[in-house]
């Protein structure tokens, strides 16, 4: 058998993880998760899924010099009012991406009447925060927008679904305006057998690259403890995001240790966010269990490389 040989591995956990905890926040947060992350006026800055007392999540900002070392404000995001029509009363996994001067920020919306949908608000500042909109469409979550516009139009990827024990597969969508979407088509889905077997769905802002648009996105797999979340990556066309160049047979992250394993959700590791350094570092901020957050870093080289590598114990015909 060929080692699992931990110096290997496309990721690098960081020795201090996890980097954000309930802890770090003031009272009243149970659990830290799932964040948006981006470099913003010289420090790190995560938007964060904070889980309050009451049961609702809300977004809480989190800043850092170095990546590492954390500090949270006071008190959570100045959200925009709710969409009337949606009565919008939980949010969750943001996916922050800048275009110009903005950043827009896709997120999951939940509300008792209108279940989930995709909102969309912007900002300049991560002050003040600006609704752009709501989709029209029930059940649809992984929204995450492209960071330049395709053939003039903006590009999102999201993963509508149905029944949630339903497998669900990562769709591509577009918008002139951000306000209505169309021309859906879908991206890939799960592969059986594998440990995406059962959901796919997009995770970071995809990367643009040489070879094509890389995409770190999430995979879930069934088994006999319940469901697993791991990481993957594939390589999208830059033209046309619904043609799949080449995809990781492999996951490149995986729930392994304590923070991982146990918590609000177990058996969960999941990324809404990549930071691509200068030096072609790729960091990566995720939730872990629903209740920490921990650090991950890898080579932007090395995860391209990862979407072509073809795993040996899989049987071909």
């Amino acid at each position: 058998m060929i080692p699992n040989n931990p110096d290997s591995r496309v990721f690098k956990k960081h020795p201090l993880n996890p980097v954000l905890a309930p802890g770090n926040f003031p009272p009243g947060v149970m659990y830290a998760f799932n964040p948006g992350a981006i470099k913003f006026n010289g420090e790190y800055l995560m938007m964060v899924d904070a889980a309050t007392e009451a049961q609702p999540i809300v977004f809480w900002l989190a800043r850092s010099r170095d990546g590492v070392s954390w500090r949270t404000d006071s008190a959570p995001v100045n959200w925009p009012a709710p969409d009337p029509a949606h009565r919008e009363d939980c949010v969750y996994d943001p996916r922050i991406t800048k275009i110009g001067n903005e950043y827009i920020i896709i997120y999951a919306s939940s509300s008792e009447a209108g279940g989930v949908r995709l909102g969309i608000v912007k900002t300049i500042d991560f002050k003040t925060f600006t609704r752009v909109s709501i989709a029209s469409e029930q059940g649809n979550r992984n929204g995450v927008l492209f960071p330049e516009k395709i053939n003039s139009l903006y590009v999102r990827l999201d993963r509508p679904f149905g029944d949630p024990n339903d497998t669900c597969g990562m769709w591509v969508s577009y918008s002139p305006d951000l306000v209505f979407w169309g021309k859906s088509e879908p991206v890939m889905g799960p592969r059986s057998g594998l440990w995406d077997s059962l959901k796919v769905g997009a995770g970071a802002v995809p990367i643009k690259t040489d070879q094509g648009w890389l995409e770190l996105y999430h995979g879930v797999a069934s088994t006999g403890v319940g469901m697993v979340y791991r990481l993957g990556v594939c390589l999208l066309d830059l033209q046309n995001p619904a043609r799949v160049i080449a995809r990781s047979e492999d996951a490149v992250l995986w729930p392994e240790h304590d923070y991982e394993l146990t918590g609000r959700v177990g058996n969960v590791v999941f990324t809404c966010n990549a930071i691509v350094e200068d030096d072609k570092t790729v960091k990566i901020y995720y939730g872990a269990s629903d209740t920490c957050i921990g650090l991950a870093e890898a080579r932007l080289d090395d995860l391209v490389d990862a979407c072509f590598r073809k795993n040996p114990f899989i049987l071909r015909a």
